[in-house]
């Protein structure tokens, strides 16, 4: 099946449709004022997958400056993925690839070193995902979701180079 998605930078009243996605897809829910405060704070790194006009997919992140994952000297800034979701019908379409790959790039804008995300361990599919893309296991960080399921935490270096 051919799939026909843009990429674009969230705007506000893309609010509602994310909202609604992150609430399908994930079990962990934002409220109104963290998905605006990551916006109007990092803007760049906060894009959606858009088909036939509706919302179907995005990203989130926010730059931190902290120990670097990787033998790199001194305090880095690192991009965090903090939330990515595609609706489970547009999944497997290269949606979430996209998202990731373009939230990259957007954190080298910011001076980033590094990407890094968590995920949890039992989310097979996302952790070949990000495999694909570079990352590495770094750590496994036991009781991490509310549920108690352990997360992998994954980096990688950046830039983004396929």
């Amino acid at each position: 099946m051919q799939t026909t998605f843009t990429l674009r930078r969230f705007k506000p009243s893309d609010l509602e449709q994310v909202m609604h996605i992150n609430r399908v897809c994930l079990p962990e829910n934002y409220t109104t004022s963290f998905f605006m405060n990551l916006y109007q704070r990092f803007p760049e790194n906060f894009i959606v997958a858009e088909e036939n006009g509706d919302v179907v997919g995005y990203v989130m992140c926010r730059i931190e400056t902290g120990i670097p994952s990787f033998k790199l000297l001194g305090i880095t800034r690192k991009g965090h993925v903090i939330s990515i979701a595609v609706l489970p019908e547009h999944q497997r379409e290269g949606i979430g690839c996209a998202l990731m790959r373009e939230a990259m790039e957007a954190m080298v804008n910011y001076k980033a070193k590094e990407c890094y995300l968590e995920v949890r361990a039992s989310n097979v599919p996302a952790v070949n995902l990000y495999r694909k893309m570079g990352f590495e296991i770094i750590r496994t960080i036991r009781g991490y979701y509310a549920d108690g399921e352990a997360a992998y935490m994954m980096a990688r270096k950046l830039p983004f180079v396929e």
